[in-house]
This record gives C-alpha cells, sequence and structure tokens, in this order.
C-alpha cells in the first residue's frame, strides 16, 4: 500500500488542523492506520492508530489525548488526524502509517510509512 499525507500547514497555539491520508495500492479495510510525528532534533514518536478491528479501537499518545482524533473511511481509503488545541510542541513533520496483521492497537511497530506532511504551530 502507498500512503500519501496532506493538510500541513501553519497554524497559531491553540488553533487546528486536519490531516488526511490517502491510501492507494490496495483497501485499508485490513490495515491498522495510524500517525507518526517527528520533531527537529528528535525521535520519531507514535501520535495516533486506529485497528482494522470490528469496532474500531484506537490509541493515542498521552501527549495528544484528548486534542487529537484519528478516524478512518474504509470506503475513502482514507484516514485522518483532526488536531485541536495545538501547541508548539507539536510543531513536526506528521507520517501517515499503516499495518497488516493482527497485532495489539498498543504496538507501535508499522511497516509502510507515506511521506511526512509539516505541521508548525507559532506560539
Amino acid at each position: 500500500v502507498q500512503l500519501q499525507a496532506s493538510g500541513g500547514g501553519v497554524v497559531q497555539a491553540g488553533g487546528s488542523l486536519r490531516l488526511s491520508c490517502a491510501a492507494s495500492g490496495d483497501t485499508i479495510t485490513s490495515y491498522d492506520m495510524g500517525w507518526f510525528r517527528q520533531a527537529p532534533g528528535k525521535e520519531r514518536e507514535f501520535v495516533a492508530a486506529f485497528s482494522s478491528w470490528s469496532g474500531g479501537v484506537t490509541n493515542y499518545a498521552d501527549s495528544v489525548k484528548g486534542r487529537f482524533t484519528v478516524s478512518r473511511d474504509n470506503a475513502k481509503n482514507t484516514v485522518t488526524l483532526q488536531m485541536n488545541s495545538l501547541k508548539p510542541e507539536d510543531t513536526a513533520v506528521y507520517y501517515c502509517v499503516a499495518r497488516r496483521g493482527i497485532v495489539a492497537i498498543t504496538n507501535t511497530i508499522y511497516n509502510y510509512w507515506g511521506q511526512g506532511t509539516q505541521v508548525t504551530v507559532s506560539s
């Protein structure tokens, strides 16, 4: 599967952005989908994920809980990340990720990565 993220930009602290990830080459129905980010000078970190399981199970990094919401539309082959109450520390390149298989949603290993989209939050 190929992943294409979009929707990044510059926003003031307290604002919102919505990232989208379009998948191609396969349907995402059987894929767990998620987002990672990498800030300048820092390691890449897990942000959020939405399982492929019936009913949909989500997982969030503690730093974004209550502010970010991950969702998926299997019919459109897309996954989104709604980011509210953005903080300067959310500034990073955000990556869309995917994986197949029966894996605990808390597992943060993904084997499909898209190119990143830059999110900059100004104070």
